[in-house]
């Protein structure tokens, strides 16, 4: 089968070649993937930033789709030909986080992703497709999604009418943009684009900020809300940006800290956080129940995520440069077979 591999040392040094085809154990399944989709994640492998240097050639790219045509004679989760998704964290199949049931993530330092013609899965680590959604669709649920529904629903558990705050235009952000209003709740949107905002405007969003002409984008958060600030926010960015969080967030609200984009440190307004009786949730991808209660989710309301782009798979790098130039709004996918 053909595999993208990397060390780590960049896009222009990922290599496509060859290994031996995969065979399923006893409790797994073969799969023949069909189409893949990219998050920030994987950047920071191929880059090899701090401990996602992969230490040995790894395969890359956490999230992926396809076909199982073999399974082990164990197996009784799936069948021949079910479309089926890998899930992230293989350990995490339900109940809270811990260290140990995040070991193995796909596509990281230590485990192969699913950027490989075939993939076998432990039958347990692999939930069905909502039938209703495409190859490309589906391949972009495992960690946007799962971690945009384990903030928006899990730890946030946005009621109706609630003000959220969602950062950006990726896809993550659009999930959660997704959720807030299939939930009732008023999605606020910020971006550094107009043309960007009117398309989070078409989707739903109820307000929206363009921080690229207003920098100080949470006083303008503030007015929205009368100047109450949102219940709800998704810090996608992290970084210093959480002190503009703290600032359009109402007394007594929560965010939901999941990005890394603007680095793994920063000076906080710790005070802010106490004055205004904030809660703050560190947000780790989610279990297998977890996705499987988002997708029944998304299939009672027939969400269908939103695609930037796709490349084949030959094409790869180039997803990952379009990827890396943040013009995309929703997900960039990659596309094996005509399947997808």
């Amino acid at each position: 089968m053909k595999a993208f591999t990397t060390l780590g040392d960049g896009i222009a040094a990922l290599k496509l070649g060859e290994r031996p085809t995969p065979l399923p154990g006893r409790d797994e399944i073969l799969v023949k993937m069909t189409a893949a989709a990219l998050n920030f994640r994987d950047l920071l492998v191929v880059n090899g930033t701090g401990t996602w240097k992969p230490r040995a050639p790894r395969i890359p790219v956490s999230d992926g789709v396809g076909v199982v045509v073999a399974a082990g004679e164990a197996v009784t989760r799936f069948r021949t030909d079910d479309r089926v998704i890998g899930i992230f964290s293989p350990r995490w199949l339900d109940g809270g986080f811990t260290f140990d049931k995040g070991v193995g993530q796909l596509g990281g330092a230590e485990a192969d992703g699913v950027l490989a013609e075939y993939r076998v899965f432990n039958e347990q680590a692999a939930v069905a497709v909502p039938g209703h959604l495409t190859d490309v669709e589906a391949a972009t649920l495992p960690v946007s999604a799962v971690t945009a529904w384990h903030a928006v629903r899990r730890r946030s558990n946005v009621q109706p009418g609630d003000r959220v705050l969602i950062q950006g235009t990726g896809g993550l952000s659009l999930f959660a943009m997704q959720f807030v209003r299939a939930l009732g709740g008023q999605p606020i949107v910020i971006s550094s684009t107009d043309d960007k905002l009117e398309k989070a405007r078409a989707l739903g969003a109820a307000g929206v900020v363009n921080y690229g002409r207003v920098p100080a984008w949470e006083e303008e958060v503030l007015k929205l809300t009368d100047g109450q600030g949102v219940d709800h926010v998704m810090e996608i960015v992290g970084g210093e940006n959480l002190n503009r969080s703290l600032r359009a967030v109402r007394v007594s609200g929560t965010i939901s800290f999941i990005g890394e984009i603007a680095g793994l440190s920063a000076p906080i307004n710790t005070v802010e956080i106490a004055a205004k009786n904030l809660c703050i949730h560190g947000i780790e991808t989610g279990s297998r129940e977890m996705f499987e209660e988002m997708n029944r989710f998304i299939a009672s309301h027939q969400i269908r995520p939103v695609v930037d782009t796709t490349r084949d798979f030959s094409e790869f790098p180039d997803a990952l440069r379009h990827l890396a130039s943040r013009k995309h709004f929703g997900k960039v996918a990659v596309v094996f077979s005509e399947r997808g």
